[in-house]
């Protein structure tokens, strides 16, 4: 994968939590109780921020967590030792999900680990802020699209075959879907087809039992935005103009996942939750 770590160079992405101060806050804040048990989980973007916190709640609550990470090895460590602390079995797959062929080989080593595939996260994600839309490059443009919502598909086609009745799919979508974002243009945008994806995807697939949600952050303290997903003035004020005045912690994030993962959620189905810190916006 030596290859993999040479291409990836545009700006810090994806950036090292092992390397952010204050470092975020990932850690489940109550004890387990059985919900996902025996259950195997595939994340995305699972070695930091979110997909860290998500992978150490399912972990805590019974379920063999595989991560997929682009370049991120130190960080995928120490999601994996943190997965095990829980007692279950972690499973890491280094690659792009913007490649199907890569997704492929992931569910392939999932299924060939564990015998099974119960809950997709498609989290991974990543975002270049520019303040005109002539600043985007067509390899940008096509790079973004590629990470958000191509290798959303892919993964979950990868996916498919495998998921059984009782399965879930969780998208990670954003609060910029709702409200737009003047310095985002192609990421909002890719967070609005998979708004749309989640909605199409649940009304695909609920008559096979296999529910398809979604989940909506605000303003989270991880990697993506100190290591170039944001400016250093938006950076500043980062979460200041919520309600709450504060940007969330990823462990404030991963029980919305959790809950459309789980039983509690059974009659929900091409939803979309909003852990944002109070903004108010259209379903």
């Amino acid at each position: 994968m030596a290859d993999l770590d040479e291409m990836i160079h545009e700006d810090a992405l994806p950036g090292n939590e092992s390397e952010l101060e204050p470092k975020p806050e990932w850690q489940p804040r109550y004890p387990g109780s059985g919900r996902l048990e025996g259950k195997v989980a595939l994340i995305t973007g699972g070695d930091s921020g979110i997909g860290r916190a998500v992978a150490a709640l399912f972990a805590r609550e019974g379920a063999n967590v595989a991560i997929v990470y682009l370049v991120e090895d130190k960080d995928a460590q120490e999601t994996r030792r943190i997965i095990e602390a829980e007692g279950r079995d972690a499973l890491l797959c280094k690659g792009d999900i913007g490649s199907a062929q890569m997704c492929e080989d992931a569910v392939s080593k999932v299924i060939e680990k564990f015998g099974r595939l119960d809950i997709l996260v498609n989290n991974a994600g990543e975002q270049h802020p520019d303040e005109n839309i002539e600043d985007i490059s067509e390899e940008q443009l096509r790079r973004t699209f590629q990470t958000n919502i191509f290798g959303m598909f892919f993964m979950t086609q990868a996916a498919r075959p495998h998921l059984q009745s009782g399965a879930a799919i969780i998208n990670c979508t954003s609060v910029t879907m709702y409200q737009g974002s003047k310095e985002l243009l192609d990421y909002s945008s890719t967070k609005g087809a998979i708004t749309a994806f989640t909605r199409s995807l649940s009304e695909n697939l609920v008559d096979k039992g296999i529910r398809v949600n979604a989940v909506a952050p605000g303003p989270i303290w991880t990697p993506l935005n100190p290591f170039g997903g944001a400016t250093k003035d938006k950076l500043a004020h980062f979460g200041e103009s919520t309600p709450m005045g504060r940007p969330g912690q990823p462990n404030e994030v991963a029980p919305a996942f959790l809950f459309l993962a789980c039983e509690d959620s059974s009659y929900m189905s091409g939803q979309v939750l909003h852990p944002n810190g109070g903004t108010i916006v259209g379903s």
